[in-house]
């Protein structure tokens, strides 16, 4: 089994939501419909842009780097995007 670690953003890219997952397209299709949702975080800031993500094959190892980039700072975290995804482009799933 696959899991992917993620940071997806707000159309005007002014807040990330990390989360991790084992189906990203099925995660990333859940941020959209919640959009504007007022229950959760990514709903209620409309994070259903995927700007990064990172593969991994032990759920330990995706949950502990999950955490890790929570307690990032922000331009940590920008740093992190811009490696392989500079232009901040959303990437389709």
């Amino acid at each position: 089994m696959r899991y992917y670690v993620y940071i997806t953003t707000n159309p005007r890219k002014t807040v990330l939501y990390i989360g991790v997952t084992n189906s990203l397209t099925d995660r990333m299709s859940q941020h959209y419909a919640n959009r504007g949702s007022a229950q959760t975080f990514a709903g209620r800031y409309f994070c259903y842009n995927l700007v990064h993500f990172e593969e991994y094959t032990d759920i330990k190892a995706a949950i502990t780097r999950e955490k890790e980039l929570k307690g990032w700072t922000r331009a940590k975290k920008e740093a992190l995007i811009c490696i392989d995804n500079p232009g901040w482009v959303f990437i389709q799933t």
